[in-house]
């Protein structure tokens, strides 16, 4: 086991135990790469740190994250300070801010009978770096100025954060921005996690969603092969419908509703996981869902979000 440049925060908390110390030495992850692929949330218990920084307001920052389990469920603490620079942009509209946080999930999680829809209400996972994934736009296309304000799920056309609209929400080089409070969080892949070429392995578990399942990075073990994983979503075909109907316009990914599911199309479910190793997990792609359309199983109260 080896601690590179890039340094293997998992494989240093796998040689902590399963049991946290309060005495334990915490670990820098500022930049860390993520190699272990355990669907055990125990093996991740450890503490961590990393020093990082605000790219456009340059101010410094200190990560903490605290991983701990009571052997039913496990327990993801931070301040919500990502373990890499941030704001690589024009400037956040809403300034950085440190937050309390802390999800809880199961270290047994089970597959419902029927998916769970995604809601504004509910944060979909956390990473093992503490910060949050949150996918959903709160913006619709003719509510406001389609940026907010949007939280009847029923309504047709959501922005895509991650789509051709993506400039709208002012993301950083990790596809994160922060919400009205300052509070950072992903809206796709994270980038800085794990390795974004195609590796020599299948890649590592990089996070949790809310219901317990892992997720992985966007690369799979196809028989030997190393490759990137396929999503079985695709876009529609033709234009949408205009005036009072819908935006118009090719389906481009603007928004979610461009999108379809076709079982079978690619390696991943509706939900967008599949079996590796015989463990489920989702998996980061591409294009449309990014990291997860639904949830397999079942979400913990500790990811729902507070009410304003």
């Amino acid at each position: 086991m080896t601690i590179r440049n890039k340094t293997s925060y998992v494989a240093a908390a796998a040689m902590l135990g399963s049991a946290m110390a309060p005495q334990a030495q915490a670990h820098d992850i500022t930049d860390a790469f993520l190699t272990e692929r355990s669907a055990n949330c125990a093996d991740y218990v450890a503490e961590h740190t990393a020093s990082v920084t605000d790219l456009f307001t340059k101010t410094q920052y200190d990560a903490a994250v605290a991983i701990t389990t009571d052997g039913q469920t496990c327990t993801i603490a931070s301040n919500a300070v990502p373990n890499h620079d941030f704001n690589t942009v024009e400037g956040f509209v809403n300034g950085f801010s440190e937050q309390d946080q802390a999800y809880t999930i199961t270290a047994t999680p089970t597959v419902a009978e029927t998916p769970m829809p995604l809601t504004l209400g509910m944060d979909n996972a956390v990473f093992l770096n503490g910060v949050k994934l949150d996918l959903l736009a709160a913006g619709c296309y003719g509510i406001g100025d389609g940026l907010f304000g949007c939280f009847d799920m029923t309504t047709p056309y959501r922005f895509d954060p991650m789509g051709a609209a993506s400039n709208m929400f002012g993301t950083d080089a990790h596809n994160a921005h922060t919400q009205t409070n300052g509070l950072y969080h992903y809206h796709g892949n994270p980038l800085a996690l794990f390795e974004q070429v195609a590796p020599d392995a299948a890649p590592p578990v990089i996070g949790f969603a809310a219901d317990g399942f892992p997720i992985f990075g966007r690369y799979i073990n196809d028989d030997g092969t190393i490759r990137a994983a396929t999503t079985s979503y695709r876009l529609k075909t033709g234009t949408r419908p205009d005036g009072d109907d819908g935006p118009g316009g090719t389906y481009d990914g603007t928004y979610v509703d461009d999108w379809e599911f076709v079982e079978g199309l690619g390696d991943l479910d509706q939900c967008n996981g599949m079996i590796q190793d015989g463990v489920y997990g989702y998996v980061v792609t591409a294009t449309y869902p990014h990291v997860m359309a639904c949830f397999t199983g079942t979400p913990d109260p500790s990811f729902l979000k507070p009410r304003p």
